[in-house]
This record gives C-alpha cells, structure tokens and sequence, in this order.
C-alpha cells in the first residue's frame, strides 16, 4: 500500500507545488488529495453569521465573520484579494484579527529527519509537508525559535485514521506510537542546531 501512495505523490510532487497547475494535479490523485487541498492553498470558512433583531422582519444587513488560514509567505491582504474575486466589490471586508505570521519554510533538517525514517523503515518515501491543523510555532517564530513539525508514525494499511482525528475516539495503534517515538528519540540525538 505504501508504494501505491507513494508513486501518484512523487509523479506530481512538481505539478502539486506550481500554483498554476495544482488544481489539474489534486485532480488527478483523486481520494489522495483529500488531505492535500488545503496545504495547497489559502483557506476561508463561514464561522458566525449574523443579522436581524426579529424573526418577522427582513434584516437591513448581515454580518458574516470568515476563519481565514493562510499559506507561509501570505498575508491578510492576499487573503482579502482572493475573496474579492470570488465575492466582488459590492461586499464591505474588514481584517479584524491577524495571528502570527507563518515563519518562513525552513527544510534544513529534513535530511536528517529523512535519514532517521528511511533506517526505521527502508521503504518509506519521506515527503515534506504542511500541515494544516493549528499549532504553537508560529509563536515561537516570533520570538526567533525555529520549530518542526515531526511525527513519525507506522500506521498498518488496514488501519484508517483519517476519522478518528480529534474524534470522541482519537487513537492510534500502539505500533504505530512506539514507532514514532523511536524516531523522534533519534532525530532529536543526532540534532546539531
């Protein structure tokens, strides 16, 4: 199963990173590009929206706050940009929050997080990537700390762990944790920052 994944991936890794063609390459890798979409491009959701004072009367004006989470090296007004594109110029938008930027994409490390997988398991393929769930880095970033995202883990073919993320759930086989805890002892031994 792993050489199944990994062949679509490397055969469009190139077409995955050029904006212009990611959309015809996601595409093409069908189901594999569930989990890729939104490491690709910026993201906005509808998460409160609001209008009216009374059920019997039409509402004069509504308010619609957007969740927006941007790609390292974008900004709110690239975010405001795509919006308009979509929603035209009729539409007032207003930043109101900004968290921390994104730090800079940093692989320096990546060849020895690299090294530390393909010994634990020669038939891996280790492919950077951006994961799109919230994490604390960005605010070390401010503060000049690099971190990196590295979490090994040798999940068994047959086990699906798509669904239970942040599920009432959430596991993963015991294996699986023993294996990545390995690789993170290691990395973290022969680190030389």
């Amino acid at each position: 199963m792993r050489d199944a994944l990994a062949e679509p991936l490397k055969s469009r890794i190139g077409a995955l990173l050029d904006p212009a063609r990611t959309d015809a390459a996601l595409a093409e890798l069908g189901a594999l590009s569930r989990g890729l979409d939104a490491a690709l491009h910026n993201t906005v959701n509808a998460t409160i929206v609001s209008g009216g004072l009374k059920i019997n009367v039409i509402p004069s004006e509504v308010q619609v706050q957007l969740d927006g989470r941007l790609l390292p090296g974008f900004g709110p007004e690239d975010m405001v940009r795509e919006l308009r594109e979509v929603v035209g110029s009729e539409p007032e938008i207003e930043v109101l929050l900004v968290g921390p930027a994104q730090p800079e994409v940093d692989l320096s490390q990546f060849d020895l997080f690299a090294s530390v997988l393909k010994e634990a398991d020669s038939g891996c393929v280790p492919v950077p990537s951006l994961v799109t769930g919230g994490t604390d880095a960005r605010h070390f970033a401010r503060l000049g700390i690099r971190t990196y995202g590295f979490l090994p883990l040798n999940i068994p073919p047959d086990f699906n762990s798509s669904p239970t993320i942040h599920a009432a759930d959430e596991r993963v086989p015991v294996s699986a944790l023993e294996f990545g805890a390995e690789c993170v002892y290691e990395a973290a031994m022969r680190y030389r920052g």
